[in-house]
């Protein structure tokens, strides 16, 4: 099959069967092994899964959701559903038990697939609440619950009994058509209840089609999976890597990605501006408990990096001392993110161009891209064309997308990437895809030289003073970020006289710097009242406020105690900041900021 050929997300099987026999399709641990699918393996456990699901019964226009962490069990089922007609409803493993019951009543779900005992007591007490489910299996093996090999197996009899169930299942793959649907996405709902984002084969086919020249990486190379599967962003990438032949291995866990790292020594990965932070950060701490000739050759280095520009442009004398530093100090990065990394992609908010360069002076190209769940998801990445790639944008269109800014700044997109609605809400459809077919993405941006795309703020999120100027937060908010005391911030002032933030110091760093200048403390609580580090980050603040206009200057702020967290449902699973919940969780502080106390 030529990728071109490619017209359903279940096409790739055929493809990948037909031009990369690989040992190690899809990967993950499992009791502290690295467990490996063949390309044969992955074929034979979908369509038994298929015919197994079939023979229970569901088939098309069938609800089933999937609530897991990455695994290759999630890619089986997933395809499993998509050969059936079936509609696949991924949900994350970490959200409330009441937004559980919303999206599963919403879906009309009839099945649901779960990857752990907590998330099968979470779904079995609620299924009294979910009248049209009727099933819940697992993926890891639980006492009394039923396990996705049942139905594994059941599609094994089926075949080995009957032969023309083969015929059959191709009949039924044969019916689905590009424009079908295949999934429901649930937005992660930082305002109001999630939205049901409807995708076709067509959407996510034209998505991963479009992207396939993208990455500088072929069959021999190995990726790093972390971010949520459920997401849209990272469902693509893996149909991506699929497509390219591209290995597939599943991090364990956040928390592990560093050791995953070691072993699996990927090429590509893909990751949030969040956790690129905190590796920079984690670098620069280390860098500080150097000493003597170490330490000045470990910040040479960085402040070299933090100068680097595309394409050779700072000259040739530049060129050498960064070579110089890549042998030195730069080659240990690469060696902590396993040594063979070629590219990072980074998406689902503004990344720090700071953070681009010093990467890519390290060694390690960092991709910025662009989209949205509705847009399936890519509209714009930097990519490494010749003139493919500015810092500060998140680089040219896509191939058969278009992108039109708005009379009031706000990015317009068309193209087959477009989902086709949200389910069982026409209103909202009719609010953001227009009559002539463009989808209004609620985000602000420019193009610059006509080609790169640069994202200004959330349409949605710039707030207005009581003196009626504009206050765009996430530009002040990404350079507060750029201070070592600062972890995370939250610009507020809607309909106030004058902005203001809520400020969550970098209580590693803090810690450290209190420790350097005889500033005892006992906790975090003690910390943030101390008047020397208010005064500190009031100076970092100060600074940075020089940068911008007068009326968008941060005046006032508070520091908090506690990191905003998923758990605490204070950021999306995509680790933006859900800014009505932080809002109303700290009302009494902003209140206090406002009131001159």
């Amino acid at each position: 099959m030529n990728p071109m050929e490619v017209k359903r997300i279940f096409d790739l099987l055929p493809l990948i069967a037909s031009k990369y026999r690989k040992d190690d399709i899809l990967s993950a641990k499992e009791n502290g092994e690295w467990v490996k699918y063949s390309v044969a393996a992955f074929t034979e456990n979908v369509n038994s899964l298929s015919l197994g699901l079939a023979a229970l019964g569901y088939g098309k226009g069938d609800k089933i959701a999937n609530i897991s962490n990455n695994r290759p069990e999630w890619n089986f089922v997933d395809m499993a559903m998509q050969q059936l007609a079936a509609i696949h409803v991924p949900i994350y493993p970490t959200i409330s038990e009441s937004d559980y019951k919303f999206i599963l009543n919403d879906a009309e779900v009839k099945l649901v697939f779960v990857s752990s005992k907590e998330l099968y007591d979470k779904i079995r007490n609620i299924m009294p609440s979910v009248p049209s489910l009727k099933e819940v299996y697992t993926f890891d093996r639980i006492d009394g619950a039923k396990h996705w090999t049942e139905i594994r197996n059941t599609g094994l009899q089926k075949s080995s009994s009957d032969p023309s169930c083969i015929q059959q299942l191709n009949a039924v793959k044969s019916a689905v058509r590009e424009d079908d649907l295949v999934t429901i996405i649930y937005t992660s709902g930082t305002t109001g209840s999630p939205k049901g984002v409807m995708l076709s084969h067509r959407n996510i086919v034209s998505n991963f089609t479009a992207c396939h020249d993208l990455p500088p990486c072929d069959y021999h190379d190995r990726a790093l999976s972390f971010l949520p599967m459920c997401h849209v962003y990272e469902r693509m990438i893996v149909y991506l890597y699929l497509y390219l032949g591209i290995s597939v291995y599943y991090a364990e866990s956040i928390e592990k990605i560093g050791d995953n790292l070691k072993e699996v020594k990927p090429h590509i990965f893909t990751t949030v501006p969040r956790l690129l932070e905190k590796v920079y950060d984690k670098i620069v701490a280390k860098g500080k408990d150097l000493s003597g000739i170490k330490k000045i050759l470990f910040f040479w280095a960085l402040n070299l990096g933090l100068k680097y520009e595309l394409n050779r442009a700072n000259g040739w004398w530049y060129e050498l001392k960064l070579k110089i530093a890549g042998k030195l100090i730069f080659s240990k990065w690469r060696e902590a993110l396993g040594g063979n990394v070629k590219v990072a992609v980074s998406g689902s908010a503004a990344l720090q161009p700071r953070l681009m360069r010093v990467f890519w002076a390290a060694g390690i190209p960092i991709l910025e891209g662009y989209g949205l769940t509705e847009t399936s998801p890519v509209i714009a990445v930097n990519n490494f064309t010749p003139g493919g790639c500015r810092f500060g944008t998140v680089g040219p269109v896509i191939p058969g997308v278009s992108v039109s800014i708005a009379p009031d700044g706000e990015i317009l997109c068309k193209g087959p990437n477009v989902m086709l609605g949200y389910y069982k809400r026409p209103d909202l459809t009719a609010e953001v895809i227009d009559k002539n077919g463009w989808f209004h993405t609620g985000d602000i941006g420019v193009m610059e030289e006509g080609k790169y795309l640069r994202i200004t703020d959330r349409k949605k999120e710039i707030f207005k003073t009581s003196g009626g100027k504009y206050v765009s937060p996430q530009a002040l908010e990404n350079k507060f970020k750029e201070s070592p005391f600062i972890e995370q911030v939250m610009v507020v002032g809607e309909n106030r006289n004058f902005p203001a933030a809520l400020i969550v110091p970098a209580f590693p760093y803090v810690k450290k710097w209190c420790e350097e200048n005889g500033i005892s403390f006992s906790s975090n609580e003690d910390l943030v009242n101390n008047k020397d580090l208010k005064g500190r980050i009031y100076q970092e603040v100060s600074d940075f406020n020089k940068l911008f206009g007068k009326t968008e200057q941060v005046k006032k702020f508070e520091l908090l105690a506690h990191e905003w967290t998923l758990d605490a449902g204070e950021l999306t699973p995509t680790l933006k900041l859900k800014r009505k919940v932080i809002l109303e969780k700290y009302k009494d502080l902003v209140e206090r900021i406002y009131s001159g106390s």
